[in-house]
């Protein structure tokens, strides 16, 4: 059978600010720029979740997109989805959160609610020409 990669694209908003407690406001500034600023920003992000394997020979699927739909809104999209990622999100508690932590911080939260298939890639945009890829551990 051929391998075959499927996408699941969505969107949320949220707010976060790049920076480190331990270190002074002037030392996140050096190194965050103004992503650091005390009161935030917001992206609007774009997530892409594939999944890859063998396409079912009842089915054609590889996986339902709708299973991939609900898992991808029930454990990542609601908890973050016009939030602050630094304030209001468990699992991104005690984490800079930068577009590549995101990525393994969402890969965590889908990867065990995926039935079908294996999931391949996380790919988060932050805006349209930066994003981070991850491909798991």
């Amino acid at each position: 059978m051929a391998l075959v990669y499927v996408y699941r694209k969505a969107h949320f908003s949220a707010s976060h600010r790049l920076f480190d407690p331990k270190l002074t406001n002037e030392q996140n500034f050096e190194i965050f720029g103004g992503c650091s600023n005390p009161n935030g920003h917001g992206h609007n992000y774009y997530i892409e979740v594939c999944i890859a394997g063998e396409p079912n020979p009842k089915t054609g699927f590889v996986i339902d997109l709708k299973q991939v739909k609900n898992v991808l809104q029930r454990y990542f999209l609601n908890k973050v989805d016009h939030k602050n990622l630094n304030v209001d999100v468990d699992f991104l508690t005690g984490i800079i959160p930068t577009t590549e932590n995101i990525a393994i911080a969402a890969w965590k939260q889908i990867q065990p609610h995926i039935a079908e298939g294996k999931l391949f890639s996380i790919r988060l945009y932050e805006t349209e020409n930066n994003f981070a890829e991850y491909r798991g551990e």
